[in-house]
């Protein structure tokens, strides 16, 4: 059973689609459920996550830099299948301790990013653990219409750009390995989205409804600028030294052209997808 704190953040996460005030406001959270190695019942947990690329999160045991491991960690020891909340989607994922070198690898990552990480191992003695959550089946959002679940993965998105965008701003001149990562797994996120609109609920659309067809070439010509942006930036992370302002700019006129574009879908589709109109 949650705590009175966790449990508040818990009932703010799930009716706000992932968005939490108070200390946690502006960090990347999920709620992790968990099966308790002694009692086998569920326990769910409020905790920060480090994106990773497509097939993975990063989750970090650490306790605040107390002595012991968190109860969360010795429950996915015991049972690796845990299940993910991130504000749009609930998933199942298979829980991997890393260890070794890139253990290491990916603390020293997060501490670069965050140096919190690297005051609470100076508290303990115990080697704070990092995890990786592998995402098993998925299924759509759990909401009311089709419409609604467009608009919360378009938030979702939205979320993760303001994110990244304070990130660069607070960044050095050159972009740590961390920030890049959180830049190019959202570039690989955005471009997955349109693939799967293009050749899924567009070519539905356009068939139900052939009076869709203007619109339709339009998003779909606006799929094609977008990708050419987040091109753009993906070659500028790859580089070897990637300048923050120039990263800065090119965010900026990502975020500009897919605002736009989300508006657009969710004035022209939205009503579509709930029936209405």
């Amino acid at each position: 059973m949650p705590n009175d704190f966790n449990q508040q953040i818990i009932d703010e996460f799930r009716a706000n689609a992932g968005r939490v005030g108070g200390p946690f406001e502006g960090a990347r959270l999920i709620l992790l459920t968990t099966t308790g190695a002694r009692t086998g019942a569920t326990h769910t947990t409020p905790v920060a996550y480090l994106p990773d690329g497509a097939e993975r999160i990063l989750v970090i045991a650490s306790a605040g830099g107390a002595d012991r491991h968190p109860h969360w960690y010795h429950n996915l020891v015991a049972d690796p299948q845990v299940t993910v909340e991130d504000g749009a989607f609930t998933y199942p994922a298979r829980a991997e301790v890393l260890t070794g070198t890139e253990r290491d690898r990916l603390f020293a990552r997060a501490v670069e990013s965050d140096p919190g990480w690297a005051e609470y191992q100076a508290k303990t003695t115990r080697v704070i653990p990092v995890v990786a959550l592998h995402p098993e089946l998925a299924g759509p959002p759990a909401a009311s219409s089709f419409g609604t679940v467009l608009k919360m993965i378009h938030d979702a998105f939205r979320r993760e750009l303001e994110l990244i965008r304070a990130e660069v701003d607070r960044s050095g001149p050159v972009l740590g390995a961390q920030l890049r990562v959180n830049c190019l797994t959202l570039c690989g996120g955005l471009h997955g989205h349109h693939v799967k609109e293009d050749e899924g609920m567009f070519a539905g659309l356009g068939a139900q409804h052939p009076e869709l067809a203007p619109v339709l070439d339009r998003l779909r010509e606006e799929h094609q600028r977008v990708a050419a942006l987040l091109a753009e930036l993906q070659q500028t992370l790859t580089a070897e030294s990637a300048d923050r302002d120039q990263v800065r700019e090119q965010v900026g006129r990502l975020v500009a052209e897919l605002e736009a574009h989300l508006a657009y879908e969710e004035e022209q589709l939205i009503p579509m997808l709930d029936g209405v109109g």
